[in-house]
């Protein structure tokens, strides 16, 4: 039975993770911290779940011949307002998981939730406080705060993120290659993260 190794933080935010100065990942972005380490989330989301999005061989041609890597994406979320989005590439299938599942765990943001559809005001964070927009290459997606009840009106992608993000109800748009996996995952992920960039740290903190 193989012994887990105990972390030893290369960062200033593990070490106080570690220390028990930081408790939470709300305190992670109220202090404007940087999260450079996957055990950062480990530590503060040990309910984090993980959905792979998207997999597909990608091949490379090179002096000894034609190489292939497995490309994956993978989102992480704890259903509660945080969400990430990562890929990974590598020559074994369980390989190339880990590392999507790392970057999308160091891509980490929080979500502002709200009730910002006209056709409800119950004021209970289960969609979004306003219109949101996010683009990725040739995709654009827009997200649209939905009425209690309503669900995720979205495609497969759109709307494993959103679950993810903890987002209930929503309504959305999407233009450009939408058929490429890896620009309307990351086009959702900025959609989510610009609910997050209006909002300064000390409100955050509030």
């Amino acid at each position: 039975m193989a012994v887990e190794k105990e972390w030893v933080p290369k960062t200033k935010l593990g070490r106080l993770i570690l220390e028990g100065k930081i408790v939470s990942m709300d305190e992670v972005f109220a202090q404007g911290y940087r999260i450079q380490e996957a055990e950062v989330v480990d530590r503060l989301l040990p309910n984090l779940r993980q959905e792979v999005l998207d997999m597909g061989i990608v091949q490379k041609q090179t002096d000894a011949g034609e190489q292939s890597r497995f490309r994956v994406v993978v989102a992480v979320g704890n259903e509660d307002g945080f969400v990430g989005v990562g890929t990974g590439k590598a020559k074994q299938v369980r390989i190339a998981i880990e590392k999507a599942t790392m970057y999308a765990k160091l891509n980490l943001i929080p979500v502002v939730r709200g009730c910002g559809s006209w056709e409800c005001g119950c004021g209970k964070p289960h969609s979004l406080p306003f219109k949101t927009m996010g683009k990725c290459g040739s995709v654009k997606v827009e997200l649209l705060p939905g009425p209690r009840g309503l669900g995720i009106v979205a495609n497969r992608i759109a709307s494993t993120i959103l679950k993810l993000a903890g987002v209930k109800d929503c309504w959305s748009r999407s233009y450009g290659a939408t058929s490429t996996t890896t620009s309307l995952a990351f086009a959702v992920y900025e959609a989510l993260k610009n609910t997050y960039k209006i909002v300064t740290p000390k409100d955050w903190a509030r």
